[in-house]
This record gives structure tokens, C-alpha cells and sequence, in this order.
């Protein structure tokens, strides 16, 4: 991926963002890393430090910011309640914008959560070398290491990743194909045909970020997973929602309504070898936010004494 001019501002911040949203796997958090950053570039413009450029710096500048931010945020993922998964991208099934196509699979929710077990100095050389081209040089210069450090680095977490990654990858109109057996399956009730979608070893992870209802622990075993989403997908006409397929995060997947257009919930479908490997659920109302106006459905009522000192 090529680094925009200094003078392209949309592009730059859109490559910051990318960068932002990657390492910590949050909309809105990046995009309050991504205006700190200029915060910070102005201020040492203001101060008389001459910044030969911009893109640079500000590049430098958000993934030390991002860095500082998976520190700070450790503890409390630590103590987060159920699952956690990423906020979710999505697009409609006809837009695909020229940089998701581009760079999908460092996008997709299975390469997200795989970050997770990186230290946030591995993630960022691992994106930075692997994701967006940058130089050994620019990048020991931008996590303040030296360039044999990096190089040590990018293997490490190269051999973390490699392990649990994906090796199969379907195409679009395949995905596209699956993903509707699936929702016609699931929104049907047919137990069998749902389970032959999924594969063997099929998983269901949810993340309600105990905000929402939503399944704590991942469900294992595709007959598990059938009956679970089957379950689901009953109470659906009860409460007058309505399910759209969409893309999330480049992969197949869908969106969930409430009978005011509101959103109760995101799905993404990850697929390896011509069949369902895991099912990803994104109900934490503090996730969708940054997709349009969410619904209360899900979420969960805490009485007043819940909050008693």
C-alpha cells in the first residue's frame, strides 16, 4: 500500500486510521488516537519544531499513541466481561471501498483477535512491515528500536500468527453464496441443513461486553452451534427484527434490526474450506455506536441497587 502525500489530508488520514483501527481494534478509538496525533503535530508546529513531514510524524505519532493506548487498555480487557471482539466494519454486499478490498484480510475478525496475542510492539511492527510496506528503518525509528530489533520482532510475532491462521479462504461469490444458505437455514429452523454449513469443529463467540445479552463463553461443535443460532433465530419474528446481509470487515456476514431501524447486532462469518469455522456475534451496544443509532433490545436492565456504592 502506497503512503499518501502530505497534501492529500483525506487519504493520510484515512491511512491513519487504518493503522489506528488495527492495532486497537476500535472505530472510535482510533479516531480519537488519529485527532490526537494532529493535536500533537500542531502544537509542535506552534512550539517552532520544524517537521520535515507531516505524514511521517503523524504516522510515527499515532502508533506510539496506539502503543501507549493497548498498554493502558490491557488491564481492562483483562477484566472485560465475556469475549472480546473487535468493533465491527461494515459495508453494504455492492459498496466495497478500493482500500477494504485491498487489505480484507488484515481487516477480517479472525486476523483482529489474533493481534490480541501480540505485545502492542509486535503488533505495531507486524502492521507496519507486513500491512503497510514500511521500511525497517521508518519503523525502528517509529517504535524506538534498533532495525535487527524489528527484524527479530516481525519473526516472533510472524510465528505467532502463523499458527492459528487461517489457511483457506473462500471467494466473494462463494461467501456470498454460504452466507445466504446460512440465513436461509438458520431463519428456517432447518437444524440439518445448518449443520452441514458449519464445519466439524464449528465455533460461536460472543461479545455482550456485559452490557448486553449475549453468550459469555464460546459454544463449540457445530450440532452445538445449529441448535444455538436455530434458538435465536426463533425469537426473532417475536421481536420484530429483521436480518440483512452485509459485509463485515471484507467478510461475509449480517446485520440485525429492531422493528425502528435500529441496530441489535453484528455477525461475521469466518470460512475455511467451503464451510462455516466460526460464527462471531457483536452485541456490546458501545461497539455498534459508530454504525448508526443501536437498539435496547438486547441490552440488559440494571436495577438501582446494582449501582449502590
Amino acid at each position: 500500500m502506497q503512503r499518501p502525500s502530505s497534501h492529500d489530508d483525506a487519504g493520510l488520514r484515512g491511512l491513519l486510521r487504518s493503522i489506528a483501527y488495527r492495532m486497537t481494534g476500535s472505530v472510535t478509538e482510533a479516531e480519537d488516537l488519529v485527532q490526537e496525533a494532529y493535536l500533537r503535530l500542531e502544537r509542535a508546529q506552534q512550539h517552532g519544531t520544524v517537521v520535515e513531514s507531516p505524514s511521517a510524524y503523524l504516522a510515527a505519532a499515532t502508533t506510539r499513541l496506539a502503543i501507549n493506548h493497548l498498554r493502558s487498555a490491557r488491564v481492562r480487557r483483562e477484566t472485560y466481561v465475556g469475549t472480546w471482539l473487535p468493533e465491527p466494519i461494515v459495508c453494504d454486499l455492492h459498496e466495497r471501498p478500493e482500500q477494504m478490498a485491498e487489505l480484507s484480510d488484515s481487516l477480517s475478525m479472525a486476523f483482529l483477535v489474533l493481534l490480541e496475542r501480540l505485545s502492542p510492539v509486535e503488533r505495531a511492527v507486524l502492521l507496519l512491515r507486513d500491512v503497510f510496506d514500511y521500511s525497517y528503518e521508518d519503523i525502528a525509528q517509529i517504535v524506538d528500536k534498533h532495525e535487527a530489533n524489528c527484524r527479530q520482532i516481525l519473526a516472533r510475532a510472524r510465528r505467532h500468527i502463523d499458527a492459528h491462521r487461517a489457511r483457506y479462504e473462500a471467494s466473494e461469490e462463494h461467501s456470498a453464496a454460504l452466507a445466504q444458505s446460512f440465513l436461509a437455514a438458520a431463519r428456517g429452523g432447518d437444524l440439518g441443513r445448518l449443520v452441514d454449513l458449519l464445519a466439524a469443529d464449528a465455533t460461536f463467540v460472543g461479545d455482550g461486553g456485559g452490557k448486553a445479552t449475549a453468550v459469555r463463553a464460546p459454544v463449540y461443535g457445530r450440532d452445538r452451534v445449529a441448535a444455538l443460532l436455530v434458538a435465536m433465530f426463533d425469537q426473532a419474528p417475536r421481536r420484530g427484527v429483521r436480518v440483512e446481509a452485509v459485509r463485515v470487515n471484507g467478510e461475509a456476514g449480517f446485520i440485525v434490526y429492531d422493528g425502528e431501524d435500529k441496530i441489535v447486532s453484528v455477525f461475521s462469518l469466518e470460512i475455511r474450506g467451503g464451510v462455516i469455522q466460526t460464527v462471531r456475534g457483536i452485541v456490546n451496544p458501545d461497539k455498534l455506536g459508530h454504525l448508526g443509532p443501536v437498539s435496547d433490545i438486547a441490552r440488559i436492565r440494571h436495577r438501582p441497587e446494582d449501582h449502590a456504592s
